[in-house]
Protein backbone atom coordinates (compact mmCIF):
# COMPACT_ATOMS: atom_id res chain seq x y z
CA UNK A 1 0.00 0.00 0.00
CA UNK A 2 1.06 3.47 -1.20
CA UNK A 3 2.85 6.38 1.20
CA UNK A 4 3.34 9.65 1.04
CA UNK A 5 6.58 11.33 2.66
CA UNK A 6 6.77 14.87 2.89
CA UNK A 7 10.09 16.87 4.26
CA UNK A 8 8.50 20.08 5.66
CA UNK A 9 9.98 23.80 6.01
CA UNK A 10 10.34 24.46 1.81
CA UNK A 11 8.87 27.51 0.81
CA UNK A 12 6.69 27.19 -2.51
CA UNK A 13 6.58 29.17 -5.19
CA UNK A 14 5.69 28.80 -9.25
CA UNK A 15 2.42 27.52 -10.91
CA UNK A 16 0.14 24.80 -10.01
CA UNK A 17 -2.24 23.32 -13.27
CA UNK A 18 -5.61 22.63 -11.93
CA UNK A 19 -7.48 19.24 -13.54
CA UNK A 20 -11.11 19.56 -14.72
CA UNK A 21 -13.68 18.22 -11.46
CA UNK A 22 -13.88 15.05 -10.30
CA UNK A 23 -17.29 15.96 -8.90
CA UNK A 24 -18.60 17.30 -12.26
CA UNK A 25 -17.15 14.39 -14.79
CA UNK A 26 -18.76 11.78 -12.47
CA UNK A 27 -21.85 13.51 -13.60
CA UNK A 28 -21.04 14.00 -17.33
CA UNK A 29 -20.21 10.45 -17.44
CA UNK A 30 -23.90 8.78 -17.09
CA UNK A 31 -25.16 11.63 -19.70
CA UNK A 32 -23.76 9.27 -22.17
CA UNK A 33 -26.87 6.96 -21.38
CA UNK A 34 -29.19 9.43 -22.27
CA UNK A 35 -28.06 9.36 -26.31
CA UNK A 36 -27.10 6.96 -28.89
CA UNK A 37 -24.78 9.20 -30.39
CA UNK A 38 -21.05 10.05 -28.82
CA UNK A 39 -20.42 12.35 -25.62
CA UNK A 40 -16.61 13.43 -25.64
CA UNK A 41 -15.55 15.27 -22.16
CA UNK A 42 -12.37 17.09 -22.53
CA UNK A 43 -10.48 18.14 -19.42
CA UNK A 44 -11.18 15.07 -17.66
CA UNK A 45 -9.63 14.66 -14.20
CA UNK A 46 -7.19 11.22 -14.46
CA UNK A 47 -8.38 9.53 -11.32
CA UNK A 48 -9.16 6.47 -9.81
CA UNK A 49 -13.06 7.12 -9.46
CA UNK A 50 -12.93 8.15 -12.81
CA UNK A 51 -11.92 4.06 -13.87
CA UNK A 52 -14.17 3.23 -11.85
CA UNK A 53 -17.88 4.93 -13.43
CA UNK A 54 -15.72 3.76 -16.97
CA UNK A 55 -16.19 0.35 -15.72
CA UNK A 56 -19.64 0.66 -14.99
CA UNK A 57 -20.68 2.35 -18.22
CA UNK A 58 -19.22 -0.42 -20.09
CA UNK A 59 -21.14 -2.89 -18.05
CA UNK A 60 -23.98 -1.31 -18.85
CA UNK A 61 -23.33 -1.52 -22.84
CA UNK A 62 -21.29 2.09 -23.51
CA UNK A 63 -18.28 2.06 -25.07
CA UNK A 64 -15.06 4.29 -23.91
CA UNK A 65 -11.82 5.76 -25.43
CA UNK A 66 -9.66 7.17 -23.22
CA UNK A 67 -7.65 9.96 -25.24
CA UNK A 68 -4.46 12.09 -24.76
CA UNK A 69 -3.60 10.08 -21.83
CA UNK A 70 -7.13 10.21 -19.95
CA UNK A 71 -7.61 14.10 -20.24
CA UNK A 72 -10.40 13.16 -23.20
CA UNK A 73 -13.06 10.26 -22.32
CA UNK A 74 -15.45 9.76 -25.53
CA UNK A 75 -18.38 7.66 -24.80
CA UNK A 76 -20.96 6.37 -26.75
CA UNK A 77 -23.90 4.16 -26.17
CA UNK A 78 -25.66 3.26 -29.26
CA UNK A 79 -26.24 -0.52 -29.00
CA UNK A 80 -28.49 -2.72 -26.37
CA UNK A 81 -28.40 -1.19 -22.80
CA UNK A 82 -27.85 -3.38 -20.08
CA UNK A 83 -29.89 -1.64 -17.33
CA UNK A 84 -28.67 -3.79 -13.87
CA UNK A 85 -26.07 -2.15 -12.33
CA UNK A 86 -24.35 -4.49 -10.10
CA UNK A 87 -23.08 -4.58 -6.49
CA UNK A 88 -19.60 -5.18 -7.42
CA UNK A 89 -19.09 -2.21 -9.40
CA UNK A 90 -21.30 0.36 -7.84
CA UNK A 91 -20.30 -0.49 -4.40
CA UNK A 92 -16.88 1.14 -5.05
CA UNK A 93 -18.43 4.36 -5.48
CA UNK A 94 -21.01 6.55 -4.25
CA UNK A 95 -21.49 8.03 -7.67
CA UNK A 96 -22.48 4.76 -9.53
CA UNK A 97 -26.16 6.00 -8.53
CA UNK A 98 -26.22 8.42 -11.08
CA UNK A 99 -26.60 5.94 -13.33
CA UNK A 100 -30.37 5.36 -12.23
CA UNK A 101 -32.49 8.35 -13.20
CA UNK A 102 -30.65 7.97 -17.07
CA UNK A 103 -31.47 4.20 -17.34
CA UNK A 104 -34.62 5.16 -16.59
CA UNK A 105 -35.29 8.10 -18.67
CA UNK A 106 -34.18 6.32 -21.94
CA UNK A 107 -34.95 2.26 -21.13
CA UNK A 108 -38.43 2.93 -18.81
CA UNK A 109 -36.55 0.46 -16.26
CA UNK A 110 -33.46 -0.38 -13.63
CA UNK A 111 -32.19 -2.43 -11.64
CA UNK A 112 -29.15 -0.66 -9.77
CA UNK A 113 -27.56 -1.49 -6.41
CA UNK A 114 -27.67 0.72 -3.61
CA UNK A 115 -24.09 2.29 -2.84
CA UNK A 116 -24.12 1.96 0.42
CA UNK A 117 -22.62 4.32 3.17
CA UNK A 118 -19.49 6.44 3.29
CA UNK A 119 -16.38 6.80 5.50
CA UNK A 120 -18.05 10.27 6.58
CA UNK A 121 -21.37 9.31 7.16
CA UNK A 122 -24.55 8.00 5.43
CA UNK A 123 -25.93 9.30 2.23
CA UNK A 124 -29.55 8.17 1.73
CA UNK A 125 -31.05 7.40 -1.56
CA UNK A 126 -34.78 8.39 -0.22
CA UNK A 127 -34.34 11.86 -2.21
CA UNK A 128 -33.63 10.47 -5.06
CA UNK A 129 -36.31 7.89 -5.04
CA UNK A 130 -38.62 10.22 -4.00
CA UNK A 131 -38.42 12.38 -6.56
CA UNK A 132 -38.31 9.60 -9.17
CA UNK A 133 -41.70 8.03 -8.13
CA UNK A 134 -43.13 11.86 -8.41
CA UNK A 135 -42.38 11.26 -12.02
CA UNK A 136 -44.08 8.53 -12.62
CA UNK A 137 -41.74 5.32 -11.57
CA UNK A 138 -42.07 2.44 -9.37
CA UNK A 139 -39.56 1.65 -7.08
CA UNK A 140 -39.21 -0.99 -4.35
CA UNK A 141 -36.38 -2.55 -2.59
CA UNK A 142 -35.54 -6.47 -3.00
CA UNK A 143 -31.90 -7.62 -1.50
CA UNK A 144 -29.90 -4.34 -2.27
CA UNK A 145 -31.10 -3.52 -5.50
CA UNK A 146 -33.43 -0.57 -6.48
CA UNK A 147 -35.65 -2.45 -8.66
CA UNK A 148 -37.37 0.80 -10.67
CA UNK A 149 -39.83 1.24 -13.43
CA UNK A 150 -41.93 3.90 -15.28
CA UNK A 151 -45.46 3.94 -15.44
CA UNK A 152 -45.95 3.39 -19.10
CA UNK A 153 -42.36 2.43 -19.97
CA UNK A 154 -41.95 6.61 -19.59
CA UNK A 155 -41.18 9.09 -17.04
CA UNK A 156 -43.25 12.11 -16.92
CA UNK A 157 -42.86 15.52 -15.78
CA UNK A 158 -43.34 16.76 -12.15
CA UNK A 159 -43.05 18.90 -9.29
CA UNK A 160 -39.96 18.11 -7.53
CA UNK A 161 -39.30 19.90 -3.55
CA UNK A 162 -36.59 18.29 -2.08
CA UNK A 163 -36.12 18.35 1.19
CA UNK A 164 -32.51 19.65 1.34
CA UNK A 165 -30.54 21.07 -1.63
CA UNK A 166 -29.24 17.52 -2.67
CA UNK A 167 -26.36 17.29 -5.28
CA UNK A 168 -26.72 13.99 -6.59
CA UNK A 169 -30.02 14.04 -6.28
CA UNK A 170 -30.03 17.14 -8.53
CA UNK A 171 -27.93 15.46 -11.17
CA UNK A 172 -29.79 12.41 -11.20
CA UNK A 173 -33.35 14.31 -11.74
CA UNK A 174 -32.22 16.68 -13.79
CA UNK A 175 -30.75 14.04 -16.33
CA UNK A 176 -33.88 12.00 -16.16
CA UNK A 177 -36.38 15.09 -16.73
CA UNK A 178 -34.77 15.50 -19.86
CA UNK A 179 -36.34 12.21 -21.82
CA UNK A 180 -39.38 12.55 -19.33
CA UNK A 181 -42.78 13.71 -20.98
CA UNK A 182 -43.62 17.11 -20.19
CA UNK A 183 -41.89 19.46 -17.63
CA UNK A 184 -40.48 18.75 -14.36
CA UNK A 185 -39.80 21.24 -11.85
CA UNK A 186 -36.85 20.85 -9.23
CA UNK A 187 -37.06 23.34 -5.91
CA UNK A 188 -34.42 23.47 -3.75
CA UNK A 189 -32.03 22.47 -6.20
CA UNK A 190 -28.67 22.52 -5.33
CA UNK A 191 -26.87 25.01 -7.53
CA UNK A 192 -22.96 23.81 -6.97
CA UNK A 193 -20.94 24.79 -10.36
CA UNK A 194 -20.91 21.03 -10.93
CA UNK A 195 -25.01 21.17 -11.31
CA UNK A 196 -24.17 24.42 -13.81
CA UNK A 197 -21.26 22.61 -15.20
CA UNK A 198 -23.64 19.04 -16.28
CA UNK A 199 -26.62 21.61 -17.61
CA UNK A 200 -24.55 23.08 -19.49
CA UNK A 201 -23.46 19.80 -21.33
CA UNK A 202 -27.17 18.60 -21.37
CA UNK A 203 -28.10 21.39 -23.73
CA UNK A 204 -25.33 20.79 -25.74
CA UNK A 205 -26.89 17.49 -26.37
CA UNK A 206 -30.32 19.41 -27.25
CA UNK A 207 -32.25 19.36 -23.31
CA UNK A 208 -34.02 22.26 -22.78
CA UNK A 209 -33.39 23.16 -19.00
CA UNK A 210 -33.68 26.70 -17.41
CA UNK A 211 -32.56 27.87 -13.69
CA UNK A 212 -29.41 26.30 -13.28
CA UNK A 213 -27.23 27.89 -10.49
CA UNK A 214 -30.45 28.79 -8.69
CA UNK A 215 -32.64 27.19 -6.28
CA UNK A 216 -35.30 26.23 -8.94
CA UNK A 217 -34.41 24.36 -12.22
CA UNK A 218 -37.19 23.62 -14.99
CA UNK A 219 -37.22 21.21 -17.45
CA UNK A 220 -39.12 20.92 -20.29
CA UNK A 221 -38.82 16.96 -21.53
CA UNK A 222 -37.51 16.15 -25.21
CA UNK A 223 -38.21 12.89 -27.40
CA UNK A 224 -34.46 12.58 -27.89
CA UNK A 225 -30.73 13.93 -27.19
CA UNK A 226 -27.72 13.77 -29.65
CA UNK A 227 -24.01 13.69 -28.43
CA UNK A 228 -21.99 17.09 -27.86
CA UNK A 229 -18.18 17.80 -27.11
CA UNK A 230 -17.75 19.54 -23.43
CA UNK A 231 -14.70 20.81 -20.97
CA UNK A 232 -15.23 19.63 -17.93
CA UNK A 233 -15.31 22.46 -15.36
CA UNK A 234 -12.23 23.43 -13.14
CA UNK A 235 -12.31 21.44 -10.01
CA UNK A 236 -12.99 24.00 -7.31
CA UNK A 237 -11.71 21.21 -4.39
CA UNK A 238 -8.42 20.42 -6.03
CA UNK A 239 -8.68 24.62 -6.80
CA UNK A 240 -9.03 25.14 -3.07
CA UNK A 241 -6.67 22.70 -1.73
CA UNK A 242 -3.51 24.20 -3.72
CA UNK A 243 -4.29 28.04 -2.84
CA UNK A 244 -3.71 26.60 0.75
CA UNK A 245 -0.25 25.46 -0.26
CA UNK A 246 1.35 29.03 0.22
CA UNK A 247 -0.48 29.26 3.40
CA UNK A 248 1.43 26.80 5.30
CA UNK A 249 5.08 27.52 3.75
CA UNK A 250 5.18 30.83 2.64
CA UNK A 251 5.74 31.74 -1.11
CA UNK A 252 3.66 32.28 -3.74
CA UNK A 253 1.27 29.79 -6.06
CA UNK A 254 -0.66 30.76 -9.47
CA UNK A 255 -3.28 27.92 -9.63
CA UNK A 256 -3.66 27.67 -13.03
CA UNK A 257 -7.33 26.99 -14.65
CA UNK A 258 -8.77 29.03 -11.12
CA UNK A 259 -11.84 31.45 -11.27
CA UNK A 260 -13.10 33.38 -8.31
CA UNK A 261 -16.60 32.68 -8.81
CA UNK A 262 -15.69 29.10 -8.33
CA UNK A 263 -14.42 29.46 -4.57
CA UNK A 264 -15.97 32.89 -3.28
CA UNK A 265 -16.60 31.87 -0.08
CA UNK A 266 -13.15 29.97 0.90
CA UNK A 267 -11.74 33.57 -0.48
CA UNK A 268 -13.33 35.27 1.70
CA UNK A 269 -12.60 33.19 4.96
CA UNK A 270 -8.59 33.53 3.23
CA UNK A 271 -8.64 37.16 3.22
CA UNK A 272 -9.88 36.87 6.58
CA UNK A 273 -7.01 34.85 7.88
CA UNK A 274 -4.28 37.20 6.09
CA UNK A 275 -4.21 35.67 2.84
CA UNK A 276 -4.06 37.47 -0.63
CA UNK A 277 -5.49 36.14 -3.58
CA UNK A 278 -5.27 37.79 -6.71
CA UNK A 279 -7.32 36.79 -10.08
CA UNK A 280 -4.54 36.73 -12.98
CA UNK A 281 -5.55 35.30 -16.57
CA UNK A 282 -4.36 32.41 -16.12
CA UNK A 283 -5.93 31.26 -13.01
CA UNK A 284 -5.58 32.45 -9.07
CA UNK A 285 -2.25 33.93 -7.58
CA UNK A 286 -2.40 32.90 -3.58
CA UNK A 287 0.33 34.52 -1.02
CA UNK A 288 0.61 35.22 2.54
CA UNK A 289 0.26 38.50 4.07
CA UNK A 290 2.19 37.91 7.06
CA UNK A 291 4.48 34.80 8.70
CA UNK A 292 1.52 32.79 10.24
CA UNK A 293 -2.53 33.14 8.84
CA UNK A 294 -4.50 34.74 11.18
CA UNK A 295 -7.69 32.33 13.09
CA UNK A 296 -10.71 32.34 11.61
CA UNK A 297 -14.10 30.72 12.25
CA UNK A 298 -15.97 28.28 9.66
CA UNK A 299 -19.34 26.75 8.95
CA UNK A 300 -19.81 24.84 6.11
CA UNK A 301 -22.75 24.83 4.10
CA UNK A 302 -24.49 23.80 0.21
CA UNK A 303 -22.71 26.43 -2.76
CA UNK A 304 -22.40 29.21 -2.37
CA UNK A 305 -21.08 28.67 1.16
CA UNK A 306 -18.01 27.36 2.48
CA UNK A 307 -17.55 23.38 0.97
CA UNK A 308 -17.44 21.01 3.21
CA UNK A 309 -15.27 19.67 0.96
CA UNK A 310 -12.56 22.01 2.32
CA UNK A 311 -12.99 21.62 5.82
CA UNK A 312 -10.14 19.10 6.39
CA UNK A 313 -7.49 21.22 4.81
CA UNK A 314 -8.96 24.25 6.47
CA UNK A 315 -8.75 22.50 9.85
CA UNK A 316 -4.92 22.17 8.99
CA UNK A 317 -4.01 25.60 7.73
CA UNK A 318 -5.81 26.53 11.51
CA UNK A 319 -3.69 24.10 13.42
CA UNK A 320 -0.99 27.21 12.60
CA UNK A 321 -2.70 30.38 12.74
CA UNK A 322 -2.37 32.66 15.13
CA UNK A 323 -4.86 32.19 17.86
CA UNK A 324 -8.34 30.21 18.43
CA UNK A 325 -10.90 28.91 15.45
CA UNK A 326 -13.95 27.48 15.43
CA UNK A 327 -14.78 24.99 12.56
CA UNK A 328 -18.50 23.92 12.84
CA UNK A 329 -19.75 21.10 10.11
CA UNK A 330 -23.18 21.19 8.98
CA UNK A 331 -23.10 18.27 6.05
CA UNK A 332 -21.58 15.15 6.75
CA UNK A 333 -21.55 13.68 10.25
CA UNK A 334 -18.01 11.73 11.02
CA UNK A 335 -15.95 14.32 9.26
CA UNK A 336 -13.24 15.41 11.78
CA UNK A 337 -11.55 12.03 11.80
CA UNK A 338 -8.39 14.32 10.10
CA UNK A 339 -8.27 15.41 13.67
CA UNK A 340 -6.69 12.81 15.60
CA UNK A 341 -4.04 12.06 13.06
CA UNK A 342 -3.22 16.33 13.23
CA UNK A 343 -3.15 15.53 16.88
CA UNK A 344 -0.44 13.75 16.27
CA UNK A 345 1.70 15.98 14.53
CA UNK A 346 1.15 18.49 17.71
CA UNK A 347 -2.01 20.19 16.72
CA UNK A 348 -4.05 21.53 19.66
CA UNK A 349 -7.69 20.50 18.64
CA UNK A 350 -10.77 19.73 20.24
CA UNK A 351 -14.09 17.95 18.77
CA UNK A 352 -17.61 18.09 20.31
CA UNK A 353 -19.80 16.95 18.10
CA UNK A 354 -19.90 18.77 14.84
CA UNK A 355 -17.86 21.61 16.22
CA UNK A 356 -14.10 21.76 16.50
CA UNK A 357 -11.81 24.72 18.33
CA UNK A 358 -8.56 24.27 17.03
CA UNK A 359 -6.01 26.85 19.10
CA UNK A 360 -3.13 27.26 16.58
CA UNK A 361 0.23 26.23 17.28
CA UNK A 362 3.96 27.76 16.45
CA UNK A 363 4.79 24.46 15.07
CA UNK A 364 3.73 21.26 14.22
CA UNK A 365 6.33 18.58 14.20
CA UNK A 366 6.03 15.68 11.01
CA UNK A 367 4.87 11.95 12.44
CA UNK A 368 3.04 8.62 10.90
CA UNK A 369 -0.26 9.80 10.46
CA UNK A 370 -2.92 7.36 8.63
CA UNK A 371 -5.62 8.77 5.55
CA UNK A 372 -8.98 8.30 6.77
CA UNK A 373 -10.65 10.05 3.52
CA UNK A 374 -9.78 11.82 0.59
CA UNK A 375 -9.96 15.10 1.40
CA UNK A 376 -8.44 14.40 5.41
CA UNK A 377 -5.35 12.41 3.25
CA UNK A 378 -4.57 15.70 1.67
CA UNK A 379 -5.09 18.06 4.95
CA UNK A 380 -2.04 15.43 6.13
CA UNK A 381 -0.03 16.58 3.19
CA UNK A 382 -0.41 20.15 4.01
CA UNK A 383 0.58 19.82 7.27
CA UNK A 384 3.47 18.21 6.73
CA UNK A 385 4.55 20.75 4.33
CA UNK A 386 4.41 22.85 7.53
CA UNK A 387 5.93 20.53 9.83
CA UNK A 388 9.57 20.13 11.66
CA UNK A 389 11.16 16.96 10.09
CA UNK A 390 9.40 13.96 8.48
CA UNK A 391 5.56 13.36 7.64
CA UNK A 392 4.59 9.23 6.24
CA UNK A 393 1.04 9.95 5.28
CA UNK A 394 -0.11 6.10 4.77
CA UNK A 395 -3.62 4.76 3.22
CA UNK A 396 -3.18 6.88 0.69
CA UNK A 397 -5.47 5.13 -2.01
CA UNK A 398 -7.96 7.56 -0.79
CA UNK A 399 -6.07 10.60 -1.98
CA UNK A 400 -5.82 9.19 -5.99
CA UNK A 401 -9.48 9.16 -5.67
CA UNK A 402 -9.69 12.65 -5.77
CA UNK A 403 -6.03 14.09 -6.71
CA UNK A 404 -3.61 13.20 -9.58
CA UNK A 405 -0.01 13.53 -9.35
CA UNK A 406 0.11 15.20 -5.92
CA UNK A 407 3.28 14.61 -5.58
CA UNK A 408 4.49 15.64 -8.88
CA UNK A 409 2.39 19.24 -8.53
CA UNK A 410 3.83 19.84 -5.02
CA UNK A 411 6.95 18.93 -6.13
CA UNK A 412 7.01 21.04 -9.03
CA UNK A 413 6.90 24.42 -6.93
CA UNK A 414 9.40 23.27 -4.52
CA UNK A 415 8.02 20.61 -1.88
CA UNK A 416 10.42 17.85 -1.32
CA UNK A 417 7.48 14.94 -1.60
CA UNK A 418 7.67 11.51 -2.79
CA UNK A 419 5.41 8.58 -3.23
CA UNK A 420 6.91 5.20 -1.39
CA UNK A 421 5.04 2.47 -3.27
CA UNK A 422 3.77 -0.20 -1.21
CA UNK A 423 4.16 -4.40 -2.05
Amino acid sequence: MDSIVVKGGRELNGQIHIAGAKNAALALMPATLLSEEPLTLTNAPRLSDMKTMAELLRSLGAEITALQDGKVQVMSTHGAINTTADYDIVRKMRASNLVLGPLLAREGHAIVSLPGGCAIGARPMDIHTDGLEKMGASIELKDGYLHAKAAGGKLKGAVIDFPFASVGATENLMMAATLAKGTTVINNAAREPEIVDLATCLRAMGAQIEGDGTSRIEIQGVDRLGGATHPVVTDRIELGTYMLAPVFTGGEIECIGGRMHLVESFVEKLDAAGVDVTETKLGLKVKRRGDRPRAVDVTTEPFPGFPTDLQAQMMAMLCIADGKSVLTETIFENRFMHAPELIRMGADIEVHGNTATVTGVDKMKGAPVMATDLRASVSLILAGLASEGETIVNRVYHLDRGYEHVEEKLGAVGAQIERITGK
